[in-house]
């Protein structure tokens, strides 16, 4: 991976993590649906693995899977697949399936079995906003790593 790759994923994982706040935590609200709370999330999921959790930790795994990981996780693990399984299926039905891909990680994996939450928050109204932030995020990030004018092919 080269240092222009690595700049290409940070910068699409940045956009990608503001598209998903601006979305979940203040849009959402704004429009009477549910306001999500990453942060918190990731804070729960410290405390549950370590039993405790320092202040601020929740803020620094959000901002890292969001610049980063998650972002990677597309570099790395969804685009191989889709590449194999379907080289010719556009990017957007990609990064949306993605997009879905992060929510179950996040809504199931995370919140329920990592935190000890109930599977997908319960099926309330911050799940389906969870959904939605969760495909913004995915086509934001495969938007700009695969199509934007400046991005650069990010190879694994």
């Amino acid at each position: 991976m080269t240092r222009t790759n690595i700049w290409t994923i940070l910068t699409a994982g940045a956009f990608a993590t503001l598209a998903f706040d601006l979305f979940g935590q203040g849009l959402s609200p704004m429009a009477g649906f549910a306001k999500l709370a990453p942060v918190g999330l990731a804070q729960a999921t410290i405390k549950s693995v370590f039993g405790a959790a320092p202040k601020g930790i929740g803020d620094v795994v959000h901002i890292v899977n969001g610049l980063l990981i998650y972002s990677l996780g597309y570099v790395l693990v969804a685009r191989p697949i889709q590449q194999k399984i379907m080289p010719n299926l556009h990017w957007l039905i990609t990064s949306i399936v993605y997009g879905v891909g992060l929510w179950v990680f996040a809504l199931y994996g995370v919140a329920h079995l990592i935190a000890g939450n109930k599977p997908f928050l319960g099926f309330t109204g911050i799940t389906w906003v969870a959904l939605w932030g969760h495909i913004l995020y995915g086509v934001v990030v495969v938007y700009m790593i695969e199509k934007a004018p400046f991005a650069k092919k990010a190879e694994a």
